[in-house]
C-alpha cells in the first residue's frame, strides 16, 4: 500500500496559495532567458523592500586565471569588525542555471554585519552555457584565489568556509571535493541549504515530489539535462558536477546540510549527510517537517523558516566566531 505524503504545514500552504505558480512551476526551465529575466525582476524588487547595511561595504573582485574567463565574487566586508576577518564563499541558488550573485546582496549584508565576517559571493557560470563541472571550477579558483590572498585582504586564511543554497549548495559541495582532491587547504565548514547534489533521480524523495510546484521532479529534470547534456545519468558524470557522485566523502569539512520533508532533494541530501558521517565527517542535519524547497525564501515569516534561520545562523556564529551573533528576518 503506498505511503500517504505528509501534508503542508499550514503557513508554507497559506504562502504556496499566494504565488504565481505556472504549468511548468514557479521556475519554467523550458524558457530559461525569460525565467532568468522573472528570477532578477523578482530578485531587485524583493531587494528593494529590505533596508540597506550602511557598515558592510560592497567590492566586486574579478580572479583572473589563464585558460578561462576570470570569476567574478562580491566581497561584502563589515566596517566595523577586527580584522583579520572569518570569510564565507557564497553560491546563490537557481538551480545552476538561474540566478546571479548580487540576488542575494541584500541579506548577505545583513548577515555580514551580524556575524562579524566578509562574505565572498561567487558569480559562478551557469548552464547550459557552461557545462558542469564549470561552476565548481569557478569556486576552486575563487577559493584558492581568497586563500592566497587572505593576507592582503585583511581576512583569515585559517577561517574560509564554503556555503550555498539549492543549486548552489550542489556547487558547494562540488567544490570542496575539488578543494579535497587537489590538495588545498581544508575549508571551515560546508554549509548546504537544501543542496542539488544527485542527477540521477532515483531517490523517493525524487519520485514523490511532482506538483507543489516549486521545483518539483520535472524542473529538476530539465535542470539537470541543461547541466550535463547526454551526460545525465551515465557512468560519464564525476563528482564535481554531481557531488553524490562522489564514491569517497572522507576528508572533507564539516557539514551543515538543512533541507524539507517534501524538497525534491531530501533522500540525496539524508544520504550524503549519512554518508559523510560514516567516513568520519561531522554533520549538523536538519530535516523540516512539511516544508517544501526553499520554504524560507517563500514563506519567511512562518515558524519553520525563523526556525531554519536560526538554526544556520547558530552554526556559522559557532564556527566563524567564539561569541553566538543573531540576525533578524528579513
Amino acid at each position: 500500500m503506498p505511503r500517504s505524503r505528509p501534508a503542508i504545514d499550514s503557513e508554507l500552504a497559506a504562502a504556496l496559495q499566494a504565488m504565481p505558480i505556472g504549468p511548468n512551476g514557479v521556475f519554467d526551465l523550458t524558457d530559461i532567458p525569460a525565467t532568468r529575466q522573472a528570477v532578477r525582476a523578482l530578485a531587485e524588487s524583493i531587494a528593494s523592500t529590505i533596508p540597506d547595511e550602511p557598515t558592510v561595504t560592497t567590492d566586486e573582485i574579478h580572479v583572473p586565471r589563464a585558460d578561462a574567463p576570470d570569476v567574478p565574487v562580491l566581497l561584502l566586508r563589515p566596517q566595523n569588525a577586527p580584522g583579520p576577518l572569518p570569510v564565507i564563499m557564497w553560491f546563490h541558488g537557481g538551480g545552476q542555471v538561474l540566478g546571479f550573485a548580487a540576488q542575494d546582496a541584500p541579506w548577505l549584508k545583513q548577515l555580514s554585519a551580524a556575524l562579524g565576517c566578509t562574505v565572498a559571493a561567487v558569480d559562478y557560470r551557469l548552464a547550459p552555457e557552461t557545462p558542469a563541472p564549470g561552476a565548481a571550477e569557478d569556486g576552486y579558483t575563487a577559493y584558492r584565489w581568497i586563500s592566497d590572498n587572505a593576507t592582503d585582504l585583511g581576512l583569515d586564511p585559517t577561517r574560509i568556509g564554503l556555503a550555498g543554497q539549492s543549486g548552489g549548495g550542489g556547487i558547494a559541495a562540488a567544490t570542496a571535493l575539488v578543494i579535497r582532491d587537489r590538495g588545498a587547504v581544508t575549508p571551515l565548514f560546508q554549509m548546504l541549504m537544501y543542496p542539488m547534489l544527485d542527477d540521477r533521480n532515483t531517490t523517493d524523495s525524487s519520485r514523490e515530489i511532482t506538483d507543489i510546484g516549486i521545483w518539483d521532479r520535472a524542473t529538476n529534470l530539465l535542470a539537470w539535462q541543461a547541466i550535463l547534456g547526454d551526460r545525465v545519468d551515465t557512468q560519464d558524470v564525476t563528482s564535481y558536477a554531481a557531488a553524490s557522485r562522489a564514491t569517497d566523502v572522507a576528508g572533507l569539512p564539516p557539514t551543515f546540510i538543512g533541507v524539507g520533508e517534501l524538497d525534491v532533494f531530501r533522500d540525496e541530501n539524508l544520504d550524503y549527510a549519512a554518508r559523510l558521517r560514516a567516513c568520519g565527517v561531522p554533520v549538523e542535519l536538519h530535516l523540516y517537517p512539511g516544508a517544501y524547497h526553499a520554504f524560507d525564501l517563500f514563506a519567511p515569516q512562518s515558524h519553520l523558516a525563523e526556525s531554519f534561520r536560526h538554526t544556520w545562523n547558530s552554526y556559522l556564529a559557532r564556527h566563524l566566531t567564539k561569541a553566538p551573533a543573531t540576525l533578524t528576518a528579513s
